[in-house]
Parts: structure tokens; C-alpha cells; sequence
């Protein structure tokens, strides 16, 4: 393993934690973690795609005399909406990455669906397990299911609950409206009572 690999796989045990992830899980990601592969800096903190800056020659119109050049992939910050995670994700993404995320069907299908050697970046890597750890931990979990009759009883507990939060918050304003209204001010400046 490659000095760059073994600090990656470092890393993710570090952010993910090797003692709630599946058996398997820690040794595939050793097993396929790049092994010599060089990635630029910028693209540790983001999700690339596969997308490195390219080179090439500026040619110019009238003499065709050639300088080097090069082009830099196009890079966006985007708040990226996590269902497993129930949140908003930023991250820097390219935006051949943001079209494979619109085509895998949002940022944790896109990260499930692509092997770890090709994530290249510690950042997508260690999303990526995180993402694994939490549907196995989903996997484990016991699912309850309701008949119609009981999910009619629940939700209709629901909405009495919601009536009575109402009426405690009206009977509250009533009494201060009441306390007002003996005190000679007309109800007008009462107490302020913040019900919530």
C-alpha cells in the first residue's frame, strides 16, 4: 500500500470509526483504496469526478507560435441535500460531478454507486463510508408496520393533541385579557405571554 493510501485509509477510520462499520467494509476499503494515483490538492476537498487540469498549447492567429497553457476543471461549492443524513451537505463539486449526481439520483446514491477506487479524494471516500455505516445501521433496525384502523387512531391522537396545545394557548390569552380587563386598562396592555 502506498504511502498516500495508507494515510487515506488513516484518515477514514479517524472520521468514520472502524468499530460500528460492517466486517467487511474496513478491509475493501483497504483493498481499494488508489494505490499511486497522484490527485491535485484542490481536489481532496471536494468531489471531482475524475476531472484533473489539462494542458495544452495557446496558438496564436498569426504566426501559429505555440505557449504552453493549461485549463482548470470548473468547480462549484453547492449545498448538496443528504436523505440519510437528513441534512445539507456542502461541498465543492465539479460539474461533470454535479450531472452524475443529477443521474444516480441525488449525492448518497452517487456515492454508493462508485467503487472507492475511483472516488480518489479522501473527502468522498470518507462520505462514502459514513453513508455505508449509516444504511447498515438502517439494516439493523426493527421496522413496525400499521393497519389503516391504527393509523387512523394515531393520527387522530395527533390532531387531538394539536386541539388541546390550542386551547391551553387560548385560555392563556383569555386569562391575560381577563387580568387586563379588571385592572381598568381595557385588556389593552396585559401581560405578554409567550406560549409555545
Amino acid at each position: 500500500m502506498s504511502f498516500r493510501a495508507r494515510e487515506m485509509y488513516k484518515k477514514v477510520v479517524r472520521e468514520v470509526g472502524s468499530k460500528d462499520l460492517p466486517k467487511g467494509v474496513m478491509e475493501s476499503i483497504q483493498g481499494m483504496l488508489p494505490n499511486s494515483k497522484v490527485v491535485m490538492n484542490r481536489a481532496q476537498r471536494g468531489i471531482f469526478a475524475g476531472r484533473h487540469i489539462r494542458f495544452g498549447n495557446k496558438v496564436s492567429e498569426d504566426g501559429g507560435n505555440k505557449s504552453r497553457r493549461s485549463w482548470k476543471p470548473n468547480v462549484q461549492e453547492k449545498r448538496l441535500f443528504s436523505y440519510i443524513h437528513d441534512r445539507h451537505i456542502r461541498v465543492k463539486v465539479t460539474t461533470h460531478a454535479l450531472r452524475c449526481i443529477d443521474k444516480a439520483g441525488g449525492i448518497d446514491e452517487y456515492l454508493l454507486k462508485t467503487p472507492y477506487n475511483e472516488m480518489e479524494t479522501e473527502l468522498g471516500v470518507i462520505w462514502k463510508a459514513r453513508i455505508e455505516k449509516m444504511y447498515a445501521q438502517l439494516g439493523q433496525m426493527e421496522v413496525g408496520l400499521f393497519s389503516p384502523d391504527e393509523e387512523a387512531k394515531i393520527e387522530k391522537g395527533f390532531e387531538e393533541a394539536e386541539a388541546a396545545k390550542k386551547e391551553a394557548s387560548n385560555q392563556v390569552r383569555r386569562e391575560v385579557r381577563e387580568e387586563g380587563k379588571q385592572k381598568g386598562d381595557g385588556g389593552r396592555k396585559g401581560k405578554v405571554v409567550v406560549v409555545g
